[in-house]
């Protein structure tokens, strides 16, 4: 390789590299602690939701509710973190639809672990409702009633 060419790739490689680091300066903390929590809300959704709520969200016929009802999870916003840990044993409607079937509690998963999948679900499917972080779940949590 010549000194032309490896001079003009090293130059490439730094724009590359200057170009990244002014991209990342730019998001805002917001934005950067938006990105970790849907991220890891993701991860989390795969392990201990996705096999009943489907990968869309869809739900599953009249057993279990869809999570693409922007209006049910912004109304039950503060409800939300209660019902992913200690799970659901009372008739809930969706989409104008009755749900009956009980869900699990997730007692394992920690107020972050919550928050992330909450923000997850809350920012996926057609919702888009912005971050619910660690300090909402700890609170919505707290006036559990179970």
């Amino acid at each position: 390789m010549s000194t032309k060419i490896r001079n003009k790739a090293l130059a490439a490689l730094v724009c590359s590299i200057s170009l990244i680091s002014i991209v990342q300066a730019c998001q805002s903390q917001g934005d950067i602690n938006y990105a970790r929590y849907y991220t890891n809300g993701k991860k989390l959704y795969d392990t201990h939701c996705q096999n009943c709520h489907g990968t869309q969200g869809e739900g599953l016929a009249a057993l279990i509710p869809p999570l693409t009802d922007t209006l049910y999870l912004k109304q039950h916003r503060n409800e939300l973190a209660c019902i992913v840990k200690h799970g659901l044993d009372e008739e809930i409607v969706v989409k104008g639809q009755i749900y009956k079937e009980q869900m699990p509690a997730n007692h394992q998963l920690t107020d972050i672990d919550v928050a992330a999948i909450i923000t997850y679900i809350s920012n996926s499917f057609g919702n888009k409702q912005g971050l619910y972080d660690v300090t909402n779940a700890g609170t919505d949590l707290k006036n559990c009633r179970h």
